[in-house]
């Protein structure tokens, strides 16, 4: 749909304020250019509609470059939502939501019928509110009419520049859920400028993030939550949000397994395994050998049964792990392996059958222990009386 190749913008005093940026946003979808203040977000937004010119690079709307475009022209064919709303004080609502139409010279039955389609997709009865003034109407209301007008002259994309940030916390969030609602509707490329995360993640199928004139992530909002790519994403999502996610996603045997289990190697004497034990404060171990592959696993059971036997050794007495799972696997998979089998703990190996680790019932319990403390989900727990 949109295409920036190698786009950047320097002002005459020297500034730069994008850098070989390479951006595709894809049709019928919503995306989301967020970053810090002086980020070059807005820049980058004027840029479609050329408002703003690169100083080198090429834009291309659908696969045509838009330098080679009467600018006149291709702003008709692009709607804009700003943040002050910007109807025109003197005009009824009608009015303003029929402006680029009438610019288009369409016919005017069209253009009633338009606005009469436009006022019911967003809860505005065309009967109470197409002959009132924008000075009658809340501000959601306005931003609303700010909306559809964009709307009006079936653009090709609409450019929507923080429209939502001047609104108070009620009327903003009943707006961010009109707007998705209109766009799975009516499958309009959109492409939004926030400061707002929370927003971001609400509204977006790709949110970019940018940084001193650079794109520093781009991806769908699950992506980025889960797979920031480095510490300014992890910062500019905050903590709370990256917790909340962790709090969420399923965890593998990694996140849950103790990592310094009791091993033992099989040339080793049957009392060496009970002192080890005794220590260890366990009733097993686990065999292993001199590159950390699992052997299998011996018990205080089957050394007992043969203990009087100063001849004998671990390697005679142990018996095959009857049940591993591989480093990565899901928690919910590994547990029920361990509740169909009746086990007390679990080895994890890697894909040579290098033992890595295991899991416990009190590893899994230690684990959630933590995540769901206080400090971590950012509350705090109260009793149930």
């Amino acid at each position: 749909m949109i295409k920036f190749k190698a786009i950047n913008k320097t002002y005459n005093d020297g500034h730069q304020v994008l850098k070989n940026l390479n951006l595709t946003i894809n049709q019928g979808e919503i995306t989301v250019l967020i970053g810090p203040s002086g980020c070059g977000k807005t820049t980058t937004m004027k840029l479609i509609n050329r408002l703003i010119t690169p100083s080198s690079g090429e834009i291309l709307l659908q696969d045509e470059n838009i330098a080679n475009l009467d600018p006149i022209k291709l702003r008709r064919k692009i709607g804009y939502v700003i943040q002050n709303i910007g109807l025109f004080p003197h005009m009824t609502i009608a009015q303003n939501v029929a402006v680029v139409p009438r610019l288009l010279k369409w016919d005017k039955k069209e253009i009633n019928a338009k606005v009469d389609e436009l006022l019911n997709l967003v809860g505005l009865d065309p009967n109470i509110y197409r002959d009132r003034y924008p000075s009658e109407l809340s501000g959601g209301q306005q931003q609303r009419v700010g909306v559809i007008r964009a709307l009006a002259a079936n653009p090709v994309l609409i450019l929507m520049d923080e429209p939502f940030s001047a609104l108070d916390p009620i009327s903003r969030e009943q707006l961010q859920d009109e707007l998705v609602r209109l766009q799975q509707e009516i499958k309009t490329t959109i492409v939004f400028v926030t400061h707002d995360m929370d927003e971001a993640i609400k509204i977006a199928d790709t949110i970019v993030i940018m940084k001193d004139g650079e794109i520093v992530q781009a991806g769908a909002p699950e992506q980025i939550l889960r797979h920031p790519a480095n510490d300014f994403v992890k910062h500019f999502i905050g903590s709370k949000r990256m917790q909340s996610v962790q709090a969420m996603q399923e965890p593998t045997v990694d996140d849950v397994m103790a990592d310094q289990p009791a091993v033992i190697h099989p040339s080793r004497g049957l009392a060496y395994a009970v002192k080890l034990m005794e220590s260890r404060k366990v009733d097993s171990l686990f065999v292993i050998d001199k590159n950390n592959k699992l052997l299998g696993s011996v018990s205080i059971y089957q050394i007992l049964d043969q203990y009087k036997d100063e001849t004998k050794l671990v390697a005679d007495v142990m018996k095959p792990a009857p049940h591993v799972v591989l480093s990565g696997t899901s928690l919910s998979a590994a547990l029920n392996l361990m509740n169909e089998h009746q086990l007390s703990n679990m080895p994890i190996v890697k894909q040579e059958h290098q033992f890595v680790g295991l899991i416990t019932r009190g590893s899994v319990i230690s684990h959630m222990t933590e995540l769901y403390t206080p400090e971590h989900i950012g509350g705090e727990i109260h009793a149930v009386h």
